[in-house]
C-alpha cells in the first residue's frame, strides 16, 4: 500500500510541473517568441521528469504498466481541471465530467480482478 501512496503522491506533484511546462506558457509567455517559451517549459519539465520517474519506478513494482498509464490520465485530469478553471481562467464544461466519468471506466477496466489470463 505504501507504493500505491508513493507513487500517487509523487505522479500528483510531477503532474503539477507536466501541466505549467505543457500550458503555463499560454498565459505567462505569449509575447515571447516560441523558442523562449519551449526553453522555459523544458526547465520546468526537468522538475517533472524528477518526479515522475521514481513514481514509476516505484509504481511499477505494485501495478503493471497499464495501470500505471491510466493512474497517470486520472491525475492528468484532476490537476488539469483546476489548473485550467483557477489559473487560464477557463470556463468549466459538461465535458470534463464526460471525460472524467470514461477515466474512471478505465480504471475499473484495468486495476479490477483478472477472471482470464
Amino acid at each position: 500500500m505504501r507504493n500505491y501512496l508513493i507513487t500517487i503522491l509523487l505522479l500528483c506533484c510531477s503532474n503539477v510541473f507536466m501541466t505549467f511546462a505543457w500550458y503555463g506558457h499560454l498565459k505567462n509567455l505569449s509575447h515571447k517568441t516560441w523558442i523562449i517559451a519551449a526553453l522555459v517549459s523544458w526547465g520546468i519539465a526537468l522538475f517533472e521528469y524528477l518526479l515522475q520517474v521514481p513514481a514509476n519506478r516505484i509504481g511499477h513494482q505494485v501495478m503493471s504498466l497499464g495501470q500505471l498509464k491510466i493512474l497517470q490520465e486520472v491525475i492528468t485530469l484532476m490537476v488539469f481541471v483546476p489548473f485550467s478553471v483557477i489559473y487560464m481562467k477557463e470556463k468549466i464544461h459538461f465535458d470534463y465530467l464526460w471525460a472524467g466519468i470514461c477515466l474512471f471506466g478505465a480504471v475499473y477496466f484495468i486495476f479490477r480482478p483478472k477472471l482470464l489470463p
